[in-house]
């Protein structure tokens, strides 16, 4: 373990904006956590709501011990603040159904943590070479980046377990949806057949999984231009979508029938569904929700499609044709604002499929970043040439374990997470993710 420091080093390698800039994206960050959690109870922090997921306030503990770790102890040299917390908070090692019987740190106690860290947190940043002749960790402020994004990152999986939650026990703060031009869905984009790029350039901070960039080799494909309805998956329940075996995989098909599914989570057997204190009819404009990779499939071979593979996704995502370049999202290399997406937890649920005209790619596809995570047929691996940084466990440990991937984002995610290269993965049974999907086919 590295020495603290025993003097205040002078600033290096970085302005005084550089380093605002940081200090503001943390600030902001930790605001948005406790704004999502403030109407949630004590104890409803404490509880385990689902085995799927941690109680709320682990999350809290996780986030401050991850912030130390990486920050103030990789980053900056000095000792954990909290030693003992480590194998509490080690998200690798402490499965989700277990962590509700660990010694962690309930309400007051995780927020004095996080609050503590923070401290510790800025003081290495006034001293940290934040320049591209740093270390690995702090060069253009990659570990920074770093940590408001995984802070970020937790909000969402949060909103999940408050999802899971007894009825009731989270009414969040709405504005009004988004309203926009509707579209058919079996309106579909084509992509003609190329050699495309893909992954992250380096222009921008990404993870080890979505580099190194590279390119593949497709042959010409439709792909849908919005993502699938809850009015057209209405439809292929009520075609039997459920019962009949030649749709669904044989994994697919062993895990319907072992636990009953027959329709998405959340929907009733009477036509609602429930969101957070809510419970309504289902909107069949709204973009299907809360379904397992499993059931995407099931419907695309009903629909007499397929789902898109992540590359195919990527593409039709982010690629100009006029320019015969990728761009860092389907609008451009600008970040994202509110006309381009239905991100930054504004609406706490998905808007009408082609509600965000603006936010169209260049080969016309509408939705691509927020709303949904959408699944695609591939399985989480590395790409060509992958090298894992900063750690294995990140993504390296998940590679070749059928996870498939999901592209995209969801309403639930911050804005300044997502991009047209991020890589989420999950279990293909999983459902409390906020996970919906496109069809594509041949050409």
């Amino acid at each position: 373990m590295a020495s603290p420091p025993t003097e205040i080093a002078p600033r290096v390698g970085a302005d005084d904006a550089t380093r605002e800039r940081y200090a503001r994206m943390l600030a902001a960050a930790r605001q948005d956590t406790l704004d999502l959690v403030a109407p949630v109870s004590r104890e409803d922090m404490d509880r385990v709501h689902s085995p799927l997921m941690s109680p709320l306030v682990w999350d809290l503990g996780h986030i401050a011990a991850f912030e130390d770790l990486w920050l103030c102890h990789r980053a900056g040299g000095l000792p954990l603040l909290r030693d003992d917390l480590a194998d509490v908070y080690d998200a690798f090692e402490t499965p989700r159904a277990g962590r509700g019987d660990l010694p962690y740190l309930r309400l007051p106690e995780a927020l004095a943590y996080m609050e503590e860290v923070r401290g510790r947190s800025l003081e290495v940043l006034e001293r940290v070479d934040l320049s591209a002749a740093g270390d690995r960790l702090n060069a253009h402020g990659f570990v920074w980046d770093m940590l408001v994004q995984h802070e970020q990152q937790h909000n969402e999986t949060m909103l999940q377990t408050l999802a899971l939650a007894e009825h009731g026990a989270y009414v969040p703060a709405r504005r009004g949806p988004q309203e926009g031009p509707q579209l058919s869905t079996d309106d579909m984009a084509r992509v003609e057949a190329g050699v495309y790029p893909i992954g992250d350039p380096g222009a921008g901070f990404a993870y080890d999984n979505e580099r190194p960039a590279h390119e593949v080799a497709l042959d010409a494909y439709l792909i849908d231009r919005t993502a699938v309805t809850a009015g057209s998956f209405l439809e292929f329940i009520e075609d039997g979508g459920y019962e009949r075996r030649e749709l669904w995989g044989d994994e697919g098909w062993e895990w319907r029938s072992t636990h009953g599914v027959e329709r998405p989570l959340y929907w009733s057997e009477d036509g609602r569904v429930r969101s957070f204190d809510r419970l309504e009819p289902v909107d069949a404009r709204l973009p299907v929700t809360h379904v397992s990779w499993h059931e995407a499939e099931a419907f695309a071979r009903w629909a007499g499609k397929r789902l898109p593979t992540e590359q195919e996704w990527e593409v039709a995502a982010c690629f100009d044709p006029a320019t015969g370049q990728r761009q860092r999202f389907p609008w451009g290399d600008d970040d994202p604002r509110p006309e381009h997406g239905n991100l930054d937890v504004s609406l706490f649920g998905p808007a009408p499929v082609g509600s965000y005209p603006e936010g169209v790619s260049p080969l016309g596809v509408l939705g691509a970043i927020g709303d949904v995570w959408e699944w695609t047929s591939s399985e989480f691996t590395g790409y060509p040439d992958f090298h894992p940084f900063p750690y294995r466990e990140y993504s390296e440990v998940f590679f070749g374990r059928g996870y498939r991937v999901l592209r995209g984002g969801s309403w639930a995610v911050r804005g300044g997470v997502i991009r047209a290269s991020f890589r989420n993965w999950d279990h293909p049974h999983r459902r409390q993710i906020f996970s919906g999907f496109r069809c594509a086919s041949d050409a």
